[in-house]
């Protein structure tokens, strides 16, 4: 993993745990959209990094499932919206 990926993760985490520690379902749920944004992209970049076919086959059907994780976490966050 390379330096600034690591950093990103650590971040990632320490942003989710004080969602958590503040109990807030908008502030969690924001947080692990912010993750699987970074994870859409990251499978974004490897799908246009010339892969063979038979890795860019699995790496477009996990995408697929990560981009509907992505989605799900989207709308409910959108469901807490804070008034």
């Amino acid at each position: 993993m390379s330096g600034s990926a690591a950093g990103a993760l650590h971040r990632g985490w320490i942003n989710l745990k004080s969602a958590l520690t503040r109990g807030d379902d908008h502030s969690i749920l924001a947080e692990c959209e912010r993750g699987e944004d970074s994870a859409v992209e990251e499978f974004r970049k490897a799908l246009n990094n010339g892969l063979s076919a038979p890795v860019q086959e699995i790496v477009s059907r996990q995408y697929v499932q990560i981009k509907e994780a992505h989605d799900r976490v989207k709308n409910l966050r959108d469901t807490t919206k804070k008034s």
